[in-house]
């Protein structure tokens, strides 16, 4: 596996050191939660990395992260749904991906700290959807997940807060949430590499990042009991509001 350097990569061993702290938080967030490694791993990535080296890292390192969740989340997951979800999401996320090419990278910034705090606040206050549940609806919850993953590499926050708001049980929300993301990493790197973004710095810091995500990942899916629900998401919404406050551009 390459090494993870700062000759490679550009950076100072303090940032690179901060950046596999996040990938791990990221990982430990979403074996629990289902959720969350873009959340906590993007603001803090974004203080050190170009927007689409941010992408590449978190989406190479996120294939690997929830391999050993991936089993049980297949026989809980509602396939159709997933299924709906995805379809609706490659339709939108190269639109995503084109209007990121046209923004600062502060502005990317930004959009991943603000986006995380608003779907925290939502979830806080649980907002909820009442009304009915199409199969269009479901498809079209996949488009707006397709077009923030692809503007601001967060394609959780729509589909979370969709599958909160529905009846079902925990479990299921979080084999739905965890296995849409796993597609989408494969979706938003072949657009990436057909966009012709992919670069040797992102792509070595992401496969560097595999093992703390992936040590995160295991460590959250093996605390993870459907019976503490409400602990870990106590936990998760920590973990996002403080990722997402240290990477507004307002601190430098």
């Amino acid at each position: 596996m390459p090494t993870l350097t700062p000759e490679v990569l550009g950076q100072s061993p303090a940032g690179l050191a901060i950046i596999a702290l996040a990938a791990f938080m990221g990982g430990l967030v979403r074996g629990f939660s289902g959720f969350g490694t873009a959340l906590v791993f993007l603001p803090i990535a974004g203080q050190f990395l170009t927007p689409f080296n941010a992408l590449i890292a978190l989406t190479i390192m996120d294939i690997f992260g929830p391999l050993p969740n991936l089993r049980r989340a297949w026989h809980a997951v509602d396939r159709s749904d997933l299924l709906r979800l995805t379809i609706g999401c490659a339709l939108i996320l190269p639109v995503g991906l084109w209007l990121l090419t046209l923004v600062a990278p502060e502005v990317f910034r930004y959009a991943v700290s603000l986006i995380s705090l608003s779907m925290l606040v939502i979830l806080i206050l649980g907002l909820r959807y009442t009304g009915a549940v199409s199969r269009g609806m479901v498809a079209f919850i996949g488009g707006i997940a397709g077009f923030l993953g692809g503007v601001a590499g967060l394609p959780g926050p729509a589909v979370i807060l969709f599958y909160m708001t529905r009846p079902l049980p925990v479990e299921v929300i979080r084999a739905t949430i965890l296995l849409f993301l796993f597609a989408f990493d494969f979706l938003i790197l072949g657009f990436l590499f057909g966009m012709g973004h992919f670069t040797l710095a992102g792509t070595v810091l992401g496969l560097s990042l595999v093992l703390p995500n992936l040590a995160g990942n295991w460590l959250g899916g093996w605390l993870f009991h459907p019976e503490r629900e409400r602990l870990y998401r106590a936990a998760a919404y920590l973990a996002i509001a403080t990722a997402a406050l240290s990477g507004l551009p307002l601190w430098g």
